[in-house]
């Protein structure tokens, strides 16, 4: 495996309600020419279609949690997909409720979709892995939330050796025998001489992920489950002068957000999910920074390439 694109792009940052400039929670990750949305809030479809997103290719939608501004744009959207004569699975994963909610809304409109839904239930007491294909897996990360809430942790499988070229054409190696070479093989001449994998390549690059932190309470348990994530989102809904309002809410202040990510090691943090209390968000980046350096805002279209080796200074 070579190394692909990796990202994600930032489709609605504000919490509950929507504020000026800014709608309600979704977000989508981009691997090796796939699509996976995270949430749904209230207004995605629009958002799809103001940044070009490509709903083709979205195969996979994760729910973390049944508050409207994470899931009341799904139906809409399940919908579109149908009048556009949508013919591949489309699979959903969250909260068990979710699937009972999506076929009432169907029966009632009495809309027979033109393709399959498929449904997986996803447990918010545990991390488990609730979606892998070849090259990456996406694990639930528990949240602490008034209803059952998940994060989620989209971590890419190891990368295959790269092969050095010079020293493949010193010992006359054919290009057939480098995918074998790139999966840690030896390399065997017709007269029987070795020549070990560790001459022929060099280490990959590391594997990436992404770390995906819903609504939640403060809870630094969870940076046990994303140690050494790359990029970490966090709600950061309020500033730390509300601390009490938060935690009544069940929600996160910027403060605690950068404290999570020192926890976990990450490389950045990306705030969002923001009160529409707050018109400037200058004050919640200044707070965060205080704590993590290497924090930056969740921007609307904005689409950051998650990279390896970022550190925070």
């Amino acid at each position: 495996m070579t190394m692909k694109d990796f990202s994600v792009t930032f489709l609605g940052i504000s919490a509950a309600i929507p504020a000026k400039n800014r709608n309600l929670s979704a977000q989508v990750v981009h691997y090796a020419g796939n699509v996976f949305l995270i949430d749904c809030g209230e207004g995605t479809q629009m958002q799809l279609k103001h940044y070009k997103i490509k709903t083709g290719k979205i195969n996979h939608i994760f729910i973390s949690h049944l508050h409207g501004d994470h899931f009341y744009g799904l139906i809409g959207l399940i919908s579109t997909f149908h009048l556009m004569g949508r013919s591949a699975g489309l699979h959903i994963y969250g909260p068990e409720p979710l699937e009972s909610v999506i076929r009432l809304q169907l029966d009632v409109s009495k809309t027979e979709l033109r393709y399959p839904l498929f449904f997986h239930t996803v447990d918010p007491d545990r991390q488990s892995v609730v979606y892998e294909d070849h090259f990456m897996e996406v694990r639930s990360l528990p949240m602490i939330h008034r209803i059952p809430c998940t994060g989620f942790y989209f971590i890419e499988k190891p990368l295959n050796r790269r092969i050095n070229l010079s020293a493949a054409a010193y010992h006359d190696v054919p290009v057939k025998a480098f995918e074998s070479i790139k999966l840690g093989k030896d390399f065997v001449k017709d007269d029987g001489t070795v020549i070990a994998n560790s001459v022929l390549t060099q280490e990959p690059a590391p594997a990436r992920s992404y770390a995906l932190c819903a609504d939640t309470l403060y809870h630094e348990p969870v940076a046990q489950l994303i140690k050494g994530c790359d990029l970490m989102f966090h709600e950061a809904t309020f500033m730390k002068d509300m601390e009490n309002v938060a935690a009544e809410k069940m929600h996160s202040t910027a403060e605690q957000a950068a404290k999570i990510a020192v926890a976990a090691e990450a490389g950045q943090l990306v705030l969002g999910h923001f009160s529409a209390r707050y018109e400037n968000l200058l004050p919640l980046l200044e707070e965060a920074t205080a704590v993590f350096s290497n924090s930056f805002l969740a921007e609307e279209g904005h689409t950051v390439m998650i990279k390896s080796g970022v550190k925070n200074s």
